[in-house]
Parts: C-alpha cells; sequence; structure tokens
C-alpha cells in the first residue's frame, strides 16, 4: 500500500466522518488490520452511538462502505469496513449485521 503522506488515511477518514456523525466524538476509534486480500477497518463508537454510524436501514454504513469503495479504487488497496458494536461493559459483539464488503 502507498497512500501519499500529505493524503488522509482510510482510517482517518472513516474516523473523521464516524466523529461528525456521534454524539460522542471522543469514543470513536479506528483499528486498521491489515490481512493478504486487504485491509479490514473496525469502527468502535459509543454504544449508545452505534445507531447513527448503522443509520436507518443501514443506509449511513452503506454510504460509509461507497466512500472507502471509491477510497480502495484510488489507493489501489481493497478496504472493508466491519462497524463493532460494543455494549455497556464493554465486551464486544463483533460486527454488526451491517458488516459487508465493499
Amino acid at each position: 500500500m502507498s497512500e501519499n503522506p500529505t493524503e488522509p488515511s482510510a482510517t482517518e477518514l472513516i474516523a473523521e466522518i464516524a466523529r461528525a456523525l456521534v454524539d460522542k466524538p471522543e469514543e470513536v476509534s479506528v483499528q486498521a488490520v491489515t490481512h493478504d486480500a486487504g485491509t479490514v477497518l473496525r469502527l468502535r463508537v459509543d454504544p449508545t452511538d452505534v445507531g447513527k454510524v448503522i443509520g436507518k436501514q443501514g443506509r449511513t454504513a452503506r454510504s460509509l462502505r461507497t466512500i472507502l469503495g471509491a477510497v480502495s479504487v484510488k489507493l489501489h488497496h481493497r478496504y472493508t469496513l466491519e462497524i463493532i458494536e460494543e455494549h455497556k461493559e464493554g465486551h464486544s459483539s463483533g460486527p454488526t449485521a451491517s458488516h459487508g464488503e465493499q
């Protein structure tokens, strides 16, 4: 992967968009996990904000994945997005049903 240092990374882009959508932007984190097939971006937000990043019928999550798809084409690197749901106790239940590839 050869990202131009002057361009924001896909991780930073998803984090900034998520921060703009949620009520608790300080709780937003994006972890990049690189595999042979590409990079999975794991988005975590406060449990009360999960619905804001998924949106009605998954529309917001689908839009985030569309943007990530455009970034993938531009950077010649495959990115996928997982939205991780965490319960109040901090236990992760894994990717939401809105998980999909872009």
